[in-house]
């Protein structure tokens, strides 16, 4: 295999990796974590929704999430287009909302489906997001009538999953490959 295959094959696999942090970040309420996946100064447009910087959009996400009993990101149809040190991506995500019970014990189920447009670049030894583009393809809200929640799932280092993986803290290897 070539080196500029190889060196793809790797890239591909490390922004993947980033954009499963991202989900894992939000999802577990790691915010080291969903800081990591933008660059500094990294701009992020949610169309309609947030404007600004990466950082600023995890900051304003954080206090929505904040408000609600749980929520799931999933990441899917990745696909990835290297050049040199930099890339491109669009990602097909699912995000499932549940809002805490109001007065009358009740709660919505917020579903939105859409895709991240990513540009990326790898810098200091790590790839990460320079612009994010997001594109709300559909959005449902319903009334729920929810089943069991695993004791286990929490929004914090409490969540089975840290058994297995430990809280995000960046690691930057020897060579330039990140962690």
């Amino acid at each position: 295999m070539s080196d500029q295959r190889l060196h793809t094959l790797f890239a591909k696999q490390e922004i993947r990796d980033v954009l499963s942090r991202y989900c894992r970040g939000l999802d577990r309420m790691d915010k080291e974590m969903a800081y990591s996946v933008w660059h500094e100064g990294a701009t992020a447009d949610y169309y309609g929704i947030y404007k600004g910087t990466g950082h600023g959009f995890i900051d304003w996400v954080w206090h929505a999430h904040a408000g609600m009993q749980c929520h799931s990101h999933q990441i899917t149809n990745v696909l990835i287009e290297v050049d040199g040190d930099t890339a491109v991506s669009e990602a097909y995500v699912t995000v499932a909302l549940w809002t805490l019970p109001d007065d009358k014990g009740q709660q919505k189920e917020m579903i939105g489906r859409g895709r991240y447009l990513d540009r990326w670049s790898f810098n200091a030894g790590v790839w990460a997001i320079d612009h994010r583009e997001h594109v709300l393809d559909m959005h449902t809200l319903h009334d729920l009538h929810k089943g069991a929640i695993s004791a286990q799932s929490t929004r914090d280092i409490n969540d089975a999953s840290f058994r297995f993986i430990r809280k995000f803290q960046a690691v930057v290897h020897p060579g330039g490959t990140s962690q």
